[in-house]
């Protein structure tokens, strides 16, 4: 349903344009604010889930979303509907670390390669489907796409009711760390913004905002509250590779965004044809994605996070070196598909799930999401600003994949450092219990 709501967007867009009469820096607001909501969301979620039970705000999130796609669908304004998408996000923030937390609560380590990979499949199947479900309900009415959410939000919260495995609040909860919250909060605004409207003073101040969470965070721990992130896990080796290979892996993925544009430029078909030529990307990733994760169990998440690393490379190098010849780009297309199927669908989640505290699993998780995040938010300038850059937009973008190819085989370096799949294995039981 979350990935489902991301997919839907780019159909439903024209519409609501059209719907409140906005031009193209009002419209954009939709997903703006969607994505800002999320990022603010991710830490407070996470941290709530950990401390007063998984299932509790897995649940009351699934509300939320019914809440904000039932306001988008009933929005009698613009600024009531962005609310709507607010709340959206907001809950969606919540949905993705805290079902992978409930990976780490009820497959042992030994199976949880193949769940992490049959969670992220959702995101190739969504973007499949999704476009084409949009494409019907809008033929009805925009407001519909949102409206069927309402009662499918009903229907998982009562699947969710009977079978998530319950967690109670937890037994040493200690004061809540509001300093850290509101610092973090400002500190992701700031960078969200900053970095979307290119205004420099915003990107220092949320450097300003980081450091002040930094220190919020190690005045918490000895004062002994309940802090946002513990800051020795950012310290595990293989915690802080997992969160550049998350940036890494938000660069390549919001790179695709961009594959539409490119072949329109490059083949001269419609808009509408070049959507569909996305879809052998996103099948990749609905097949990868399990096959990642049942060899995440049997390599370890060294080599695969290496071999997805080189085969994303692969796919950048190949659409970069001949974008208007159709097996150079759709070959590259299905490379870069697998090698996020990996990446995104199940190897970073491994990592954490395993070096994580029991305590700490929905933290751990929104880890990754708040790094890919930050991944997606750079390219969406980098590329825009190198494609405008030269006379030939074709060049600007083959030359904007060049160089993300050039840094997936640098993360495939750093990949290097990982722990080997025997030293791995002896940690999984680590903090089965604690």
């Amino acid at each position: 349903m979350a990935a489902l709501d991301i997919a839907i967007l780019g159909p439903v867009i024209p519409a609501i344009r059209e719907a409140y009469d906005l031009g193209e820096r009002g419209v954009s607001w939709v997903f703006t604010i969607w994505v800002l909501a999320n990022l603010v969301g991710v830490p407070v979620m996470s941290k709530l889930a950990d401390s007063f039970g998984r299932k509790r705000i897995y649940l009351m999130d699934i509300g939320l979303f019914g809440l904000g796609a039932g306001m988008v669908a009933l929005s009698w304004s613009f600024p009531v509907l962005l609310v709507g998408r607010a709340i959206q996000g907001l809950a969606v923030s919540g949905l993705f670390p805290v079902a992978g937390a409930f990976v780490g609560d009820s497959f042992p380590p030994e199976r949880r390669g193949r769940a992490f990979g049959v969670l992220g499949s959702v995101f190739g199947v969504a973007f499949i489907i999704g476009p084409i479900a949009a494409g019907m309900l809008l033929l009805v009415g925009w407001r519909w796409v949102y409206a069927v959410f309402v009662p499918v939000s009903l229907l998982i919260a009562w699947f969710g009711m009977r079978n998530l495995p319950k967690t109670g609040i937890r037994p040493d909860r200690k004061t809540f760390d509001a300093a850290g919250l509101v610092t973090l909060a400002l500190a992701l605004v700031s960078l969200a913004a900053g970095i979307s409207l290119e205004v420099p003073l915003l990107i220092a101040m949320a450097l300003a905002f980081l450091l002040l969470f930094v220190f919020a965070e190690r005045r918490g721990e000895r004062l002994g509250h309940d802090v946002i992130l513990r800051l020795g896990l950012l310290k595990n080796r293989q915690v802080s590779i997992a969160c550049i290979q998350a940036v890494g892996a938000g660069i390549s993925e919001a790179a695709f965004i961009y594959f539409p544009t490119l072949a329109v430029l490059a083949f001269g078909v419609t808009k509408s044809a070049a959507s569909f030529m996305l879809l052998p990307l996103m099948l990749a990733v609905a097949l990868g994605s399990p096959l990642a994760g049942r060899l995440l169990d049997v390599w370890g998440s060294r080599r695969v996070v290496i071999a997805c690393n080189a085969v994303l490379a692969g796919g950048m190098f190949s659409v970069s070196f001949a974008p208007d010849h159709a097996v150079w780009f759709y070959g590259g297309s299905v490379m870069i598909g697998l090698g996020l199927a990996g990446l995104m669908g199940s190897a970073l989640s491994y990592i954490l799930i395993h070096e994580a505290r029991k305590a700490e699993r929905a933290v751990s998780q929104g880890l990754i999401t708040l790094f890919i995040s930050v991944g997606q938010l750079l390219t969406g300038t980098a590329v825009g600003a190198i494609a405008a850059s030269t006379s030939d937009p074709v060049l600007g973008y083959t030359t904007a994949f060049a160089g993300i190819g050039a840094l997936t085989l640098f993360m495939a370096g750093i990949g290097l450092l990982l722990k080997n799949a025997p030293a791995e294995r002896a940690g999984l039981h680590r903090y089965s219990n604690d």
